[in-house]
């Protein structure tokens, strides 16, 4: 089966910087949705458009297309005491932008002094050109619940579960907190 609108791809992949310097070793196999549905880069979709099980590229990918430019305007420094204890670099909270538009952004905490704690409201990979290593592994026909919530379920995809509590994946509340 060829990857096209509405089929399911694993795909196993690196990810390094232009210079080659490995970012992320993809040990567990990206599993998308293929069509637009925003579930990958759209410069990964349009390099596997078409192709089928066993098709391989590099592809480089620049910042504009990726992750955005660096923006210094995401980066804010707030004194300590308006945030939860404890506090450790990498932690992240939804906020607003200074002068942004209504979306909030998730801002990680990148550096913690004595009593201020900067926060960056840029991806970590905004800014760099990006090279990934592709291998189709296994092309499927999407299930139309797939199609009609726009994402793959079960094996490397998103499950709903039975509960249905929500889409975070365990421990997410813990990670990101709303900030003011």
């Amino acid at each position: 089966m060829k990857i096209a609108q509405n089929t399911v791809v694993s795909v196993n992949y690196k990810l390094s910087d232009a210079q080659n310097n490995l970012i992320e070793d993809g040990a567990q196999p990206m599993v998308y949705l293929h069509g637009g549905y925003e579930n990958t880069l759209p410069k990964i979709e349009e390099e596997l458009d078409g192709k089928d099980v066993g098709y391989t590229s590099t592809i480089q990918i620049e910042p504009e297309d990726a992750f955005g430019d660096y923006d210094p305007n995401l980066v804010k420094v707030e004194e300590r005491n308006r945030l939860p204890e404890p506090i450790e670099v990498g932690m992240q909270f939804e906020g607003m932008a200074e002068g942004g538009d209504e979306e909030p952004v998730i801002f990680t905490v990148t550096e913690i002094a004595d009593d201020k704690v900067v926060l960056d409201g840029n991806h970590p990979l905004a800014g760099m050109a990006l090279r990934f290593d592709l291998s189709v592994i296994d092309v499927r026909a999407a299930t139309p619940e797939e199609i009609a919530h726009g994402h793959v379920h079960g094996a490397h995809g998103h499950d709903h579960g039975h509960d249905d509590i929500g889409d975070s994946e365990e421990g997410d509340h813990f990670r990101s907190q709303p900030l003011q």
